[in-house]
């Protein structure tokens, strides 16, 4: 039999929710930059970083192109780039401006404007607020948990909140609906730079060859699939006028890796 709470325990159960909620403000963009900035090193810190100059200039090239064309404070971030030395064929971007690409990466990037689609779609987590929007809201998730903890007297109310907050945020998968709105902003992104975005379809039909010899890491929480190339493709009327108007003036990347 299952023991239901009296309407009065639910009551200061939800008021107990309510005042860890109003003591516990969400994270601010400035403090998901900051984690984003300790993420990141901690990334440098433990993955081999990449010697060859010619491919980091190259990745620099292309990820530079990208970075100009992104609405502020963004394009103003005293971001950084770097090439991991890495089979991993996968790629980020994180708060606070830094972008990392792993070398497994060229396995299925051709040419710069399939780099572009990649990073301009990691980039587009970042200014779509990805991660700031999913750590609120499962903080607040986490936050009412510990309410009605609190409220029943159970667990350790409270103890651990800093712990689950803090696996939160840059740690979780992004959702379909995110990964769907990265590619859209990305490929403007792309265009706008000058990178053909044609070619995004291309580096989708390279993943999906890859998959099927095992999942890249960058496929494995969101799958590339002929619905998501159909949604690039019905996409090309608009992000092809961004091409053709970057290309008129002037913006033609020539990244050589």
């Amino acid at each position: 039999m299952i023991d239901v709470p009296p309407f009065r325990t639910l009551v200061v159960a939800a008021l107990a929710a309510l005042l860890v909620a109003c003591s516990l403000p969400l994270a601010s963009e400035s403090e998901i930059d900051t984690q984003g900035d300790a993420e990141f090193q901690k990334i440098r810190n433990k993955t081999p970083i990449s010697t060859d100059a010619r491919l980091r200039a190259y990745v620099n090239c292309v990820a530079n192109a990208i970075v100009r064309e992104l609405p502020p404070p963004y394009v103003d971030q005293d971001g950084e780039v770097e090439v991991f030395d890495s089979e991993e064929i996968n790629a980020f971007a994180l708060p606070g401006g830094h972008i990392g690409v792993f070398t497994g990466i060229f396995k299925v990037a051709e040419n710069q404007d399939q780099l572009a689609t990649v990073i301009g779609h990691e980039v587009a987590h970042v200014t779509e607020q990805h991660a700031l929007k999913r750590y609120n809201r499962e903080a607040t998730t986490q936050i009412g948990v510990v309410g009605v903890a609190i409220a029943t007297g159970t667990g350790q109310a409270g103890a651990d909140l800093a712990g689950m907050v803090a696996s939160l945020g840059l740690s979780l998968p992004f959702s379909r609906s995110e990964e769907s709105e990265a590619d859209t902003v990305g490929l403007r992104y792309m265009a706008r730079a000058g990178f053909d975005p044609r070619q995004s379809v291309r580096l989708w039909q390279n993943m999906q060859r890859k998959d099927k010899l095992g999942p890249p890491e960058m496929l494995s929480t969101h799958p590339s699939s002929g619905h998501r190339i159909d949604e690039l493709i019905a996409q090309f009327p608009e992000s092809l006028q961004f091409y053709n108007a970057a290309q008129a003036a002037g913006k033609q990347p020539r990244c050589q890796r």
